[in-house]
């Protein structure tokens, strides 16, 4: 297609410039900006009618001169360039080096397509007690991370990156793309020394983009991300686990873009398209009939006022396949990582686990952790009211079992890598402190093969 060009604007406002008396030109088209002083800016169209198209510039529109500016169309979108070369490199949105490696010269751009997807199953094994027991993630799943100012989900990002993997004896090519929204410079360096330090690099792709950096390109980092992991997935035959942090800012960044193009807003002032957006995003996740490779989703968000009911969480909520839940009360009491198990589940972890998967024990045991653990909270809402001296002792052991349990099980250490027979393994070692009256949800052959064995 040829390049359309057409000198002078009509209209010039944050990082939006209008153009008039334009024609033939397409919705999220790559365009040029060249400046009275020959510099040159990039683009992307963002809205087009018969008579105008609406551009935003990445780089903003300080110094433009509306008579002066050249735009040029380029007649097809935004096609960010893939290889698997880029594995240990970092990049912009638009898929610009941001070290000192050269740039990726493919042009290759794939898409998801819905309709040839396959039901997700197997596990992705985090290293994490909590995560990989209670809520484990399976290959092909979205599941959000839940977050809230002060608490230490950058940590837990990293961890997962340095820990995450796959047993499969098929095909154990497993990749991370990590793509980073308007965070701070020193969170930045946060993730690549851990990433550098603890070896991982070398299987991550990383996206990145400051608080300081242009909204717009804050807003195509998911999609720069996505396009690499199906690249990686679908024809390279990785599995590829996606890291997204942090949702929030990029959701402030559409809601700022709407607000600029003067859209009508909906609930909290985001755009009414907010719930598409975020599903043309989680939707990705997956994997394809024929393809051996797979795309998992772990989105971190953190919840404005820790409000999971804002739109940010309520949303991402229903798109996605369950939740993981960070706990302020926990934190306090100096778990990490301080993850709330009664408000984390994953919808898809009946598919990936169990005997030939990760143990046959594994689905009894996770069931019976939630219902101790919330009878456990529930004699504490007592214990405050009557005091704890006024237990019988089969609470009194269920209350001292939640404490154990909080502290050997949920909490382990930043660089503490458990594998998920060693956690189940740990359980045991929990569990043997209470009686088998006690386990309702344990079939009396699994009690029989693990209770009291010396496991670890």
């Amino acid at each position: 297609m040829l390049f359309k060009e057409y000198k002078g604007l009509s209209k010039s406002s944050g990082n939006i410039i209008i153009i008039e008396n334009v024609s033939g030109i397409g919705f999220d088209e790559l365009v040029q900006i060249q400046i009275s002083d020959n510099t040159r800016r990039t683009g992307k169209v963002i809205e087009v009618s018969e008579k105008f198209a609406v551009v935003q510039v990445f780089e903003g529109t300080k110094d433009l001169n509306l008579a002066e500016t050249k735009i040029k169309f380029s007649g097809k979108p935004f096609e960010l360039p893939v290889s698997i070369e880029m594995l240990g490199r970092t990049f912009n949105a638009l898929g610009k080096p941001l070290d000192d490696g050269p740039e990726i010269l493919s042009d290759i751009k794939k898409n998801i397509n819905p309709v040839s997807r396959s039901y997700p199953k197997d596990c992705i094994q985090t290293g994490i007690s909590a995560i990989d027991i209670l809520a484990t993630l399976i290959r092909g799943q979205k599941l959000p991370i839940f977050s809230s100012d002060g608490l230490p989900h950058n940590l837990l990002a990293a961890q997962i990156v340095k820990q995450a993997n796959v047993t499969d004896k098929t095909n154990d090519r497993f990749a991370i793309v990590f793509g980073a929204m308007g965070i701070k410079n020193d969170t930045a360096h946060f993730f690549r020394n851990s990433f550098e330090e603890s070896g991982a690099f070398n299987k991550v792709v990383m996206f990145l983009n400051l608080a300081n950096d242009p909204i717009i390109e804050r807003i195509m980092i998911p999609r720069s991300a996505l396009t690499t992991a199906e690249f990686l997935a679908f024809e390279q035959n990785y599995h590829v686990l996606v890291i997204l942090t942090d949702m929030t800012n990029y959701c402030e960044a559409l809601r700022e873009l709407s607000s600029s193009r003067g859209e009508v807003p909906s609930r909290k002032g985001f755009p009414g398209y907010l719930y598409s957006d975020l599903a043309a995003i989680y939707e990705r996740a997956g994997r394809m009939h024929g393809r051996s490779g797979s795309i998992t989703q772990i989105p971190i968000l953190t919840m404005p006022n820790e409000d999971i009911t804002h739109p940010i969480p309520d949303m991402t909520g229903y798109i996605t396949e369950g939740q993981i839940v960070l706990s302020k009360p926990l934190y306090k009491k100096n778990v990490y990582p301080p993850i709330n198990i009664l408000s984390s589940l994953s919808r898809l972890m009946k598919d990936g686990i169990g005997e030939g998967k990760t143990r046959d024990d594994h689905d009894k045991v996770a069931s019976q952790l939630n219902a101790l653990y919330s009878q456990a909270q529930e004699i504490a809402a007592l214990v405050a009211v009557i005091g704890e001296e006024s237990l019988n002792e089969t609470d009194r052991q269920i209350l001292e079992f939640s404490r154990q349990f909080e502290t050997l099980f949920i909490n382990q250490d930043y660089t503490e890598n458990r594998s998920i027979i060693e956690s189940l393994d740990l359980v045991w070692e929990l569990f043997s402190k209470l009686p088998v009256s006690l386990f309702e949800r344990i079939p009396n052959s699994i009690i029989e093969k693990y209770y009291g064995k010396k496991t670890l």
